[in-house]
């Protein structure tokens, strides 16, 4: 074995270690950075060939420009993480071999801000415009795309589904069963009858004879073969511009377009993030497009919502004032205390600014009458 052997054998070791604990798909990262990482010391510095002669500069600072200058260039996030990856490998290697000068080779500020994803639905007419034509199609994919955009789910998920996966939980009440996805969860998602529908079409159009492997699956082809990510993709391209759609539409856009939906119909943000099957809030926030007529929209419907919730206060019933003693007076500044109430509420309704001014104008001269009625 040489020494450039040695040097992968080492870090590949390290690697071999995180496997106990960690998913196949984040190993595979680690696997992949340390492949760029040994090409780019096989290329530019071929003299390293052992951990303990890493430095700095001119190694990690040469690798962070080559990362930079990849063609076609890297997203901030696959930067991001390909030197989480190697600092961690460094770090734990230095504990491991007592090798200090491996410790903090690749430094926080070393990490590239994040990548920022704006929420990208389709618009109204777009959205109407591709489901009519998918509708119009009735074949397994467009029934398969179809199902993402009447339920949010990742196309992973959608591949994944099985012939079982829909559920029955009440009278014309449906559940579908979204198997282990990206973030190694499991949901429920609600149903209509018309996605319950989209599934009945999905399987009538299932082959009657598949392969032993894949005969749990929903989404087959006439051959009994999986479906394929690229089918779904070219597919869907194809009938958004058969459709006559705007703009290039891709299968996470329909995810974007169902998180937007539900929040516009008045679902809350912690139960679109369940529905996304997403872990924090700040994950949804990145699918669902507020505009300005949205904001409108719901602003006036909380302020009917907040009028209709706390009524204006009534005017307590009018009692005989007595002509002698203190009792008339008190009742007369108890009726102007609850008219001064009335004002109040009422000014915080009205939109125009004159008229609440000229209201609030008015309230001050109550209080001031009840002021001077004190002195009776």
């Amino acid at each position: 074995m040489n020494q450039r052997d040695i040097l992968q054998e080492i870090l590949s070791s390290q690697i071999d270690n995180l496997a106990t604990t960690l998913q196949p798909n984040t190993i595979a990262n680690y696997r992949q950075t340390l492949r760029l990482f040994l090409r780019y010391l096989r290329t530019f510095h071929s003299q390293v060939n052992k951990p303990s002669q890493l430095r700095r500069d001119p190694h990690i600072l040469g690798f962070l420009r080559i990362l930079h200058q990849q063609q076609p260039p890297l997203k901030n996030g696959s930067r991001c993480m390909y030197l989480i990856k190697l600092r961690r490998l460094l770090n734990e290697l230095a504990e491991r071999c007592n090798c200090p000068a491996l410790q903090g080779l690749v430094s926080r500020d070393d990490l590239p801000p994040k990548d920022v994803y704006l929420p990208k639905p389709l618009s109204l007419e777009d959205d109407n415009l591709l489901d009519r034509y998918l509708r119009a199609q009735n074949d397994l994919v467009a029934n398969a795309l179809l199902l993402l955009r009447a339920t949010g789910i990742r196309i992973g998920e959608c591949r994944n589904l099985t012939t079982d996966c829909l559920y029955s939980v009440g009278p014309d009440q449906w559940t579908l069963k979204i198997p282990l996805g990206k973030l190694h969860t499991e949901r429920w998602l609600p149903l209509d009858n018309d996605t319950r529908a989209i599934i009945t079409r999905l399987l009538a159009l299932r082959p009657t004879s598949q392969p032993a492997k894949n005969a749990g699956l929903l989404l087959l082809t006439t051959k009994g073969c999986w479906l394929r990510y690229d089918t779904m993709r070219r597919t869907l391209a194809h009938a958004a511009l058969q459709a006559g759609c705007g703009t290039h539409v891709t299968p996470h856009r329909l995810r974007h377009s169902y998180a937007t939906e539900m929040i516009r119909a008045g679902v809350s943000l912690p139960a679109v993030m369940h529905l996304l099957g997403h872990k924090s809030i700040r994950m949804t926030l990145c699918y669902v497009q507020v505009t300005p007529n949205d904001l409108h929209q719901q602003y006036h419907q909380a302020r009917r919502n907040i009028a209709s919730k706390y009524p204006l206060a009534k005017l307590p019933v009018a009692r005989t004032v007595q002509n002698t003693g203190n009792s008339g007076m008190a009742a007369l500044r108890n009726s102007l205390a609850a008219a001064q109430h009335l004002l109040t509420h009422f000014r915080l309704q009205l939109s125009d600014p004159a008229a609440r001014n000229k209201l609030a104008r008015l309230a001050n001269r109550l209080v001031k009458i009840s002021a001077e009625l004190a002195n009776f």
